[in-house]
């Protein structure tokens, strides 16, 4: 029987771990920021339209709904807190690290169960997934001080650990 390889697969490197229900959401979160960012869907649109997407069944449906209405409600206010700490307008961002960073930003004031560098390494991951080649580089760096303006002293108890 032969055996076949993925585009991704390599037979001398480990499994990636299956990704988790949270993770799914936050790619999926992601991915409907996009298209109303991007494409102008509204909230109830791509509500309706996620569920038909493949591996859907197995994202945390209740995060999803919840994260994708709290960050879309609260724009306004993650936007200026990202504004605060980048070299250009908003705008002018990538839409993918734009959507990613105001997610991070969405967990870290709506979520404080989360630890912040959870947040920070899964919006790392998401923008690799989605975004161009350095992007993660700079949502790290942007997120790090959106984090210490949101949890000071979460990050200050991180950096006395060390």
């Amino acid at each position: 029987m032969t055996t076949f390889l993925s585009d991704t697969e390599h037979p001398d490197e480990p499994k990636a771990p299956p990704k988790s229900a949270r993770r799914r959401a936050r790619e999926f979160v992601v991915q409907g920021l996009y298209q109303w960012r991007v494409g102008g869907a509204d909230e109830a649109s791509i509500e309706a339209f996620a569920p038909e997407m493949e591996g859907f069944a197995k994202a945390d449906r209740e995060f999803f709904v919840g994260t994708l209405r709290g960050v879309i409600g609260q724009s306004e206010k993650l936007i200026e807190h990202i504004s605060a700490h980048i070299d250009r307008p908003f705008r002018e961002l990538s839409p993918i690290e734009a959507c990613v960073m105001m997610l991070g930003s969405f967990e870290m004031l709506n979520h404080p169960e989360t630890p912040y560098r959870v947040i920070i390494n899964e919006a790392i991951e998401l923008t690799k997934s989605f975004g161009g080649t350095d992007g993660h580089k700079y949502v790290n760096g942007v997120l790090d001080k959106v984090a210490a303006v949101i949890r000071p002293d979460e990050v200050a108890a991180k950096k006395k650990a060390r």
